[in-house]
C-alpha cells in the first residue's frame, strides 16, 4: 500500500488492503505468562516485515503479506502509555436461536498469498521465533473456492468496498490520530453444516442470502416477510448513511473430519459498524428475526484485535 497521509504527518499502514488470495493462514495465539514472553513477542512482531521479505523474496509473484492484530488484553500487557479508543474485547451476542461466541485470542496473524507454500513457511518460521513464549489457540488454513464462492455456493465479499471508499472503511484516521493508519478486526470460525443446507431448494437459499446463486445478482427483498443475510449486513445510520467494512473471508474444510467452514474477518475504522451487523445478525431485526444462515452455520471462535500502522508496529520493540 502507498502511504497515506493521516493528519500531517505520512504513516504506513500494514496489508489491510491486500487484494483476495488465493491462500490464506489465519493464526490466533495467546501469550503465555512465562518470563521474557511479552518481550519476544513485542520483539517478533516489530520485525515481522524481516520475516516477511525472508519468504517473500523466492516468488515476488505470491504478494506474501502478514497483518498483525493485538487483542485488548496483550495491548495492556505491552504497558503502552494509551490504547486505541474503541480496542476492547469480543463480547458475546446471545440471541434467541444462535450466540456469537467470545473466544480467547492475545494476537491475530492473517497471512496471506498466491501461494499456499509462501503462507506455510511464513507460519512456520513465525512460529519458531515466537517459540515458548505463545500458545496457538486457533489455526485455518483458508483457501479460494472457484470464483470466490463459499462453501455454501454464494460468491462471497461482493460488496466490499473499493478504491478510496476501502480505506475510508477500514482504516482509523484524525478521530484517533495517535492510532491513525490502524484498523480494528474481528474474526469468527464458522462451521457449516451442508447436509442440511443441501436440503434447501436453490430459491429457499437464494432468499437467506439474498443472491442468485448461479451469476450474483443482488435480489430486491424489501418486500419479503424476513431479511436476507444481504439485508442484515447493510448497515445505515439515522442520517442515511451506509456503513461498510473490509471483508476477506476465506473457506476452509477437512473433507475426511466432516469439517466445512468460512473464516470470517472483518476490517473496520469502527468497530461499531461489525458490532450492529453481528447483532443484526442473532438478535435479529426485528428482534427474533435472526440471519437464517445461522441455522446452517455456527460460530465457534469470535475475537476482536486492533491493527497498528507499521510505523506503531515497529515502534513496539522492547527497548533496554
Amino acid at each position: 500500500m502507498d502511504d497515506q497521509t493521516w493528519g500531517r504527518a505520512p504513516i504506513e499502514p500494514q496489508s489491510v488492503n491486500a487484494p483476495l488470495s488465493r491462500a490464506a493462514i489465519f493464526l490466533v495465539v495467546t501469550i503465555n505468562d512465562e518470563a521474557g514472553a511479552v518481550d519476544t513477542v513485542r520483539d517478533v512482531i516489530s520485525d515481522i516485515g524481516g520475516l516477511v521479505r525472508t519468504v517473500g523474496f523466492r516468488d515476488l509473484a505470491g504478494h506474501l503479506s502478514c497483518n498483525v492484530g493485538i487483542g485488548a488484553a496483550a495491548w495492556a500487557r505491552f504497558g503502552q502509555a494509551s490504547k486505541p479508543a474503541q480496542l476492547d474485547r469480543f463480547h458475546a451476542i446471545p440471541g434467541f436461536r444462535h450466540t456469537a461466541v467470545s473466544t480467547p485470542g492475545d494476537l491475530l496473524f492473517h497471512i496471506r498469498a498466491e501461494r499456499a507454500d509462501q503462507c506455510f513457511e511464513l507460519e512456520r518460521l513465525l512460529l519458531g521465533k515466537l517459540s515458548t513464549a505463545v500458545t496457538v489457540v486457533d489455526e485455518v488454513q483458508g483457501f479460494r473456492y472457484f470464483d470466490s464462492r463459499d462453501l455454501l455456493g454464494f460468491v462471497d465479499g461482493t460488496e466490499n468496498p473499493t478504491g478510496s471508499a476501502m480505506l475510508d472503511a477500514a482504516l482509523i484516521g484524525d478521530e484517533d490520530p495517535e492510532f491513525a493508519g490502524g484498523s480494528y478486526v474481528v474474526v469468527q470460525k464458522y462451521l457449516h453444516d451442508l447436509t442440511a443446507w443441501a436440503t434447501l431448494s436453490t430459491e429457499q437459499q437464494e432468499a437467506v442470502i439474498g443472491r442468485t446463486k448461479a451469476d450474483n445478482v443482488e435480489l430486491d427483498d424489501d418486500d419479503a416477510p424476513r431479511k436476507s443475510h444481504k439485508a442484515l449486513n447493510t448497515i445505515v445510520d439515522e442520517q442515511g448513511v451506509e456503513h461498510d467494512i473490509l471483508r476477506d473471508n476465506m473457506p476452509f474444510g477437512r473433507p475426511g473430519q466432516g469439517e466445512f467452514g468460512t473464516y470470517f474477518i472483518g476490517y473496520a475504522k469502527n468497530l461499531w459498524v461489525i458490532d450492529h451487523m453481528l447483532r443484526r445478525m442473532f438478535i435479529g431485526d426485528p428482534v427474533g428475526d435472526y440471519d437464517r444462515i445461522l441455522d446452517f452455520s455456527t460460530a465457534v471462535t469470535g475475537t476482536t484485535f486492533f491493527v497498528p500502522s507499521n510505523d506503531l508496529l515497529e515502534s513496539l520493540a522492547p527497548t533496554g
